[in-house]
């Protein structure tokens, strides 16, 4: 019964045989793909737990797959939730049996984190919805994906952990399509608006991330919408997902996001004309919006799309910065 577990159950220990065809690869990272339910970092846990073991001895997460070794894996019960449900307002642009997508608005963090147990989008989604998807772990329920807590836009939620398993496979294969919109700093018209850069942990500061040779391979893709000289309103594709991507590769070319504080993406304004000056010194946030967001259908396979309006603040600012720029970025969301 090679790759799969000999015995099922939370709590009960699993036996597999690693396949021949994983020969080369990274344990966690087999066990990964053999284990839908449980994540590489939830896996490499229970490595430095001890409950993970290759041959009679404790596993590491970086072992050489030989293949055809006998694994035994514990994996404990889940732990009880301490989560509580709130009735937060949510914007859905679509619900069925299988997923909701809502438009996150900036501000609202998905999950909780350190010293964050309530007011989350996570909190909003127990009150909202009898059941969700398990497979992020207990304390990210129906979440396949995420976006910063003040960037806003398209999100789509599992409610089941088929519809999770779907989603989460065409997040990985790259087949979703993920249409970002920036306010920037400068004119990057003399860049090929692709910012291939791998991203990786910040050397000194942890809460950030940066461009780095030992990094992730990471890849985004922008066109320039309107430029409003010291300041350009770009489209933008990502074609990997990594942390903090946009904003890591923005800045790493020198037009970090206008409102972002942890990229360099707040500067001095007294260079600039008037009108701009005032425009940008009237918007607080985060100048970043996941507009668009496409998928197949986890049941179906029908390829669906859902846009999410520009924030008020941000359209805001750009009506005010048009006003000098004939073709300034007009919107025009709404379902498709």
């Amino acid at each position: 019964m090679t790759g799969s577990p000999r015995s099922s159950g939370a709590g009960s220990p699993k036996s597999l045989d690693l396949p021949r065809e994983a020969r080369g690869e990274r344990l966690d990272r087999v066990l990964a793909s053999l284990l839908p339910g449980e994540s590489r970092a939830s896996l490499q846990r229970l490595m430095r737990d001890g409950r993970v073991r290759i041959l009679g001895r404790p596993a590491r997460p970086s072992y050489t797959v030989r293949g055809g070794e006998r694994i035994e894996i514990e994996i404990p019960p889940p732990r009880p939730s301490h989560l509580e449900p709130e009735a937060l307002p949510l914007v859905i642009l679509h619900e069925d049996t299988d997923l909701l997508v809502l438009d996150k608005p900036a501000g609202l963090p998905v999950h909780p984190g350190a010293g964050a147990r309530r007011t989350t989008l996570v909190n909003a989604l127990l009150h909202h919805c009898k059941d969700l998807s398990v497979i992020g772990g207990i304390e990210r329920p129906g979440i396949v994906h995420r976006l910063d807590r003040e960037t806003s836009g398209v999100l789509v939620i599992a409610k089941n952990d088929a519809a999770h398993r779907s989603l989460a496979a065409q997040f990985k294969a790259r087949t979703v399509r993920k249409l970002y919109e920036a306010l920037v700093w400068g004119d990057p018209r003399g860049l090929d608006g692709v910012i291939d850069g791998p991203i990786g942990r910040h050397p000194f500061a942890r809460v950030r991330m940066a461009v780095r040779p030992d990094g992730r391979p990471s890849r985004t893709v922008f066109r320039i919408s309107t430029s409003f000289g010291e300041v350009s309103f770009l489209e933008i594709e990502p074609s990997t997902g990594r942390t903090h991507q946009i904003r890591v590769h923005l800045s790493f070319i020198g037009h970090p996001i206008v409102g972002d504080s942890l990229y360099g993406g707040r500067r001095p304004l007294q260079d600039a004309p008037r009108d701009v000056a005032e425009a940008l010194a009237a918007y607080a946030g985060l100048a970043l919006h996941a507009r668009r967001l496409g998928f197949a259908h986890p049941r179906s396979g029908a390829w669906h799309e859902f846009t999410a309006a520009r924030p008020e603040t941000l359209q805001s600012v750009l009506d005010r910065l048009s006003r000098g720029s004939p073709g300034g970025p007009s919107d025009e969301a709404g379902s498709p």
